[in-house]
């Protein structure tokens, strides 16, 4: 009986004994969610080891996004040209009121608005033409009158002129019909005196302000509006005056948001630290990029 008994037990044990082997995996849900760390555009089903599911596991028959979760946007890829855009996109949105934003091409241009002025003015074209680099003329109405020796020089050597109003007013747009034909046909008949064979082929509203109705006049005069990229604050003077400060705040914006495209605002008049600026500046983006005027019809 003892020994009968000890078999009894020893066959028990082997019984339990298989009873505590592990149960077989579960098949995935088909109802699996995304884990965070998915890559943005992957789904789910692809995604590869280490981007968050397990590369042993099927393909899931359904996906169901984690509640509240929100859709990721890769970044822009860095640009590798010498442009340094810093991961910027490309220049495709117009500005205000559908105005021209940039070049069209991979080309950058060179904008002075406000001018002209008789000592600014010629000392930038000085350095211009020292650096072989032609530029855009955003010019007021009654400085062209006052000033039409630098209007000549600024056609004869090859610049673009720009139709910038006749006297800047920064609400022009809501002038009358009247004023704003006299206005923009004044500006234009100023620089035509003193340059007849001047191509005025711009126009650029005052302070940017541009709208649909200051487009329409500009068009009467076949005008193209033209807007801005990037604007090197040379302006703002109250704040970091006119020497050191002032010319490492512009040189520091142009070379951070210029991209092949761009159209730069500067402005000359009654500004000499922009020609200062510019001294050290021009050379940096002369390396960079490809220096373009705005282009006039043959």
């Amino acid at each position: 009986m003892r020994r009968l008994a000890l078999l009894l037990a020893v066959l028990a044990s082997g019984v339990l004994a298989g009873c505590a082997r592990p149960a077989a995996p579960r098949a995935a849900s088909a109802h699996w969610e995304a884990p965070a760390s998915t890559a943005p555009g992957t789904s789910p089903g692809s995604a590869t080891p280490g981007a968050g599911a397990p590369s042993s596991a099927p393909a899931p028959s359904a996906t169901r996004a984690k509640p509240g979760a929100k859709p990721t946007t890769p970044p822009p890829a860095p640009t590798t040209a010498a442009g340094r855009t810093g991961g910027r996109p490309a220049l495709t949105d117009p500005g205000p009121a559908g105005s021209v934003r940039g070049t069209g091409s991979d080309g950058v241009a060179l904008t002075f608005d406000d001018g002209p002025d008789p000592k600014n003015t010629m000392d930038l074209l000085d350095l211009l033409k020292e650096q072989g680099v032609k530029a855009t003329f955003c010019v007021v109405g009654f400085r062209a009158r006052d000033h039409p020796e630098v209007i000549r020089r600024i056609v004869a050597e090859g610049h673009t002129i720009c139709n910038h109003s006749w006297q800047h007013l920064e609400h022009l747009s809501e002038r009358d019909d009247g004023y704003l034909s006299w206005d923009l046909q004044s500006t234009n008949d100023a620089i035509h005196a003193a340059a007849p064979g001047a191509k005025i082929e711009y126009f650029r509203a005052p302070y940017g302000n541009f709208t649909p109705r200051l487009i329409q006049f500009a068009g009467r005069l076949n005008l193209k509006p033209i807007f801005w990229d990037v604007d090197d604050e040379c302006y703002t003077t109250a704040k970091y005056g006119v020497g050191p400060a002032m010319t490492n705040h512009m040189t520091s914006i142009v070379q951070r948001d210029t991209r092949p495209g761009s159209i730069i605002l500067s402005h000359e008049n009654l500004k000499p630290h922009t020609v200062s600026t510019y001294r050290t500046l021009l050379p940096w983006l002369k390396a960079h990029f490809r220096l373009i005027v705005m282009p006039t019809s043959p």
